[in-house]
């Protein structure tokens, strides 16, 4: 579930930093932090590190990956993914840049482009 909400949330984290930062700069430290808040929480999500567990509980996910790949939408093996799943995993995360660069595109921003 995780994998189909977080690209509209990074396309608005991108349209709101384009929107709202002072200068070109502002908006790529913006966007680079953006980026690994979420890669590094849904990469540990779906690893399934303790710490997260208070996260996917909210969910009511079973767990990290569960929440992930799931979350009562699909059902998708989640304890023992296979290689396939794995594989499709990383492909869905090295689409976060795509969104949030998408999502700064979509916007006109507040600052001067040169």
């Amino acid at each position: 579930m995780s994998f189909l909400v977080d690209p509209p949330l990074l396309i608005t984290a991108g349209a709101l930093i384009e929107r709202n930062s002072p200068n070109k700069l502002v908006a790529d430290t913006l966007e680079k932090s953006t980026l690994a808040i979420f890669i590094g929480t849904s990469a540990n999500l779906y690893l399934d590190k303790p710490h997260t567990k208070w996260m996917w509980k909210l969910m009511r996910a079973k767990s990290g990956r569960d929440w992930m790949i799931n979350s009562d939408v699909f059902h998708f093996e989640y304890e023992n993914p296979s290689v396939f799943t794995h594989m499709i995993s990383i492909l869905i995360f090295s689409t976060y840049p795509f969104w949030i660069k998408l999502g700064r595109k979509l916007v006109k921003p507040k600052y001067k482009k040169r």
